[in-house]
């Protein structure tokens, strides 16, 4: 089925909006009404809904409409209505240059690298993404901005700016470094814990510096999000407070409980960042991968989807959804969903990841990721089940983004 663009710009369907400079109309007090046949709403499902969108907000939700549902401005017939889905862990920074390879030391101009990560953006909206936290890039500020005054159409970005990584800095300078983010106007913290997963993850902060960033990002009102590989890595930054842990790859049950216990969140990842690298190894191998970096690439598949296992099973551990996507995963977001249900989660639980704990996670859960009067309109929707064929969610067929609708069958 063609799908109708109805972004100026890129199809040509729609006016100029209002706002300064914006391709994109903003939403306004023009009641939208969406129709489908079912609904998940960041929760559970419900049937034969009707939705009303007025300035980018939801205003009524009503199911078994019956006849009523034939005159909405949208109706999506039998497709499934979802809220937009959230992926707590991406890289739109990173791109493919034209030498293909992967962009860092070349001659692309401040422009041809705007455009390329633009693209990103609008190939993560295209494929229900309406929220994206970057771990992150200093280009990111303008990105979020872009997105936000309507220049480009692309999900909503938080951002941590950059990455702690520099362990020889002082706890004091680590303190100092994370204020300084705030003021640079970071929505949240990411650090590392560990070394990456070719040097098997070992932890390189000490437990005190690691307690310093966290404890000093709760202090300015941010989350920290924590880099960690390794089992004593993930148990390192559960015991320092921090708010998040990313990949946790080679976390036994131990780690798993503690993380539980201590109320800390986990973003693992199954295979979209892995199998990326793999099935691009031509142009990841331009770019200084090594016949040994795809071995672990490999290697850590069976793994971390074991692991996984562990963690679905581990009573009252916080499970969001994050894909750690990169340059020519932009838009496949939605494969890691897939590849979660194979592992064993339940699809209805793994659309929860994706939409109302992603967002609560966030820091957003009072006006993102639910299907509910006034919440933000952040809207996709699908052919088919996705909560009982999770590939469905990959049949994305409607996308609006706080009430204004970039894509329509």
């Amino acid at each position: 089925m063609k799908i109708s663009l109805l972004v100026a710009g890129i199809g040509l369907t729609a006016s100029v909006g209002r706002a300064q400079n914006s391709p994109i109309r903003p939403p306004d007090s023009t009641a939208i009404t969406i129709h489908a046949a079912q609904m998940f709403d960041g929760r559970a499902l419900k049937e034969d809904v009707l939705v009303t969108v007025r300035a980018g907000r939801i205003v009524r939700v009503e199911t078994n409409v019956g006849a009523r549902g034939r005159d909405a401005t949208h109706d999506l017939g039998s497709a499934t209505l979802l809220p937009g889905l959230i992926d707590a862990h991406v890289h739109p920074g990173w791109y493919i240059n034209r030498r293909g390879a992967l962009h860092g030391r070349d001659d692309d101009t401040p422009a041809q690298s705007g455009i390329a990560r633009a693209g990103n953006l609008y190939a993560t909206l295209m494929a229900g993404f309406t929220t994206i936290q970057s771990l992150g890039g200093p280009e990111d500020l303008d990105l979020r901005d872009a997105v936000a005054r309507w220049q480009i159409p692309g999900p909503r970005v938080l951002t941590s700016i950059i990455q702690i990584s520099d362990s020889s800095l002082s706890a004091d300078s680590l303190r100092g470094l994370v204020r300084s983010l705030k003021a640079r106007g970071a929505d949240v913290i990411k650090l590392f814990a560990s070394a990456g997963l070719g040097a098997g993850g070992q932890q390189t902060f000490s437990n005190a510096k690691l307690e310093a960033i966290c404890s000093e990002a709760k202090a300015q009102g941010l989350r920290s999000v924590v880099h960690a590989i390794s089992a004593v890595s993930v148990r390192a930054a559960t015991l320092a407070g921090c708010t998040e842990i990313e990949h946790g790859t080679f976390a036994t049950k131990a780690e798993l409980e503690l993380m539980a216990t201590h109320g800390t969140i986990f973003d693992p990842q199954v295979c979209l960042v892995f199998q990326n690298y793999i099935d691009h190894r031509d142009v990841y191998s331009r770019s200084g991968f090594t016949p040994e970096s795809f071995e672990a690439l490999a290697n850590a598949i069976p793994t971390a989807t074991a692991m996984f296992k562990q963690a679905i099973a581990t009573p009252g551990l916080k499970i969001i959804f994050g894909t750690d996507a990169v340059a020519l995963a932009h838009g496949r977001n939605a494969d890691e969903l897939l590849c979660r249900v194979r592992a064993g989660q339940r699809p209805v639980d793994a659309l929860v990841s994706a939409t109302s704990a992603a967002a609560a996670a966030l820091g957003l859960g009072d006006h993102l990721g639910q299907i509910a009067t006034g919440y933000d309109a952040d809207l996709i929707a699908v052919r088919g089940d996705p909560s009982h064929e999770i590939a469905a969610i990959r049949n994305v067929i409607f996308v609006m983004r706080g009430g204004v609708p970039f894509a329509a069958p």
